[in-house]
């Protein structure tokens, strides 16, 4: 049996309307708008109101997929929503987001892969429809990081922000869809990047509260390096298992987490801006919806055409990786 080819037929994306910007940072904590855009590149964050839960970003771009895709909720097979922040540790997000959109024989399940979440979706998902065991799958990227900030520290709290990304993918064509993907993990430097307390390991506690322990805890000298050096390697190794030299890839979208590790990997993969697209200067890192987010932007503003090879990329928690390279098969959509 032919393996069957897995694309992208629908794309959305939805943000919470609040932003906050580094001047009102600012007003927070001991920054100002010159530290953080030096820094990170990171001008804006949007920011989800105590009301809103990942599910309800989520579920917000799940429908925006699935309009984009013009098929209906009931026809999905399996949701998958990549998330950090999760509603509860159960039931799942993506059973949240099921109920949501009315997916009533779809399964559903969750990832944890922080930052790379989304991509390792997109392969999780993509492996169901080209085995034949599913037809139509959901992937969402969605976090409300900003409920594990410690807004009073500096290194952290100015990066982060909250949003969401989906797609849904069908076979499509032979020639076109997902050519090549790679995942990893190294999980002997996982305490890099870490949420100590509310799991198993340290559950919540008056202490872990007062210290501070259920906030995002990073050393971001070390993610640096490890971003810019598995950026560089997956992406030749994914572009080289798909048969394609770093001349024949068309768009990247990388993780949006710093414009720093950006241009150094653009430098050493020898590409030019016009084709990256890059939006954390509005965003700031929304883990694992930053790429769809960064996506569905590039898609709408043309910047990506049928039968571009575009490269996605992302890194992580974990410390993890992914990437996969697409020839993409849909048209964009002025929106």
């Amino acid at each position: 049996m032919n393996k069957i080819s897995v694309g992208i037929s629908g794309i959305g994306s939805y943000v919470p309307e609040k932003i906050i910007t580094n001047d009102d940072l600012s007003k927070i904590v001991d920054t100002n708008d010159e530290w953080i855009v030096t820094r990170t590149g990171i001008r804006e964050r949007r920011i989800a109101d105590d009301k809103t839960a990942t599910s309800d970003l989520a579920t917000e771009a799940g429908k925006r997929a699935l309009l984009d895709a013009g098929i209906d909720a009931s026809e999905l097979d399996l949701i998958i929503v990549a998330t950090a922040t999760p509603d509860h540790a159960f039931p799942s997000t993506a059973a949240i987001v099921q109920k949501n959109v009315g997916a009533s024989k779809a399964a559903a399940f969750d990832i944890s892969v922080g930052c790379s979440g989304f991509v390792y979706g997109m392969v999780t998902g993509s492996a169901f429809i080209s085995s034949g065991i599913y037809k139509k799958v959901m992937i969402i990227g969605a976090e409300t990081l900003s409920k594990i900030v410690d807004w009073t520290d500096r290194n952290t709290c100015v990066l982060f922000g909250d949003g969401a990304g989906a797609c849904i993918l069908e076979s499509c064509d032979e020639s076109f869809g997902i050519l090549s993907s790679e995942l990893g993990s190294d999980g002997v430097n996982g305490e890099v990047l870490i949420l100590p307390a509310g799991g198993s390991r340290m559950p919540s506690t008056e202490e872990t509260l007062r210290d501070k322990l259920n906030t995002i805890k990073m050393d971001g000298k070390e993610v640096f390096k490890f971003a810019v050096r598995v950026i560089e390697k997956s992406s030749l190794s994914v572009l080289d298992s798909a048969g394609l030299d770093i001349e024949e890839l068309d768009f990247l979208v990388p993780h949006q987490a710093n414009t720093r590790i950006i241009d150094a990997a653009m430098k050493k993969l020898k590409l030019n801006k016009d084709k990256i697209h890059i939006n954390l200067d509005k965003y700031g890192n929304m883990s694992a919806a930053s790429i769809p987010v960064a996506l569905d932007e590039a898609v709408r503003e043309n910047r990506i055409k049928k039968g571009d090879n575009v490269l996605l990329i992302a890194f992580g928690a974990g410390l993890s990786w992914a990437s996969t390279i697409i020839r993409w098969n849909k048209e964009a959509k002025n929106v």
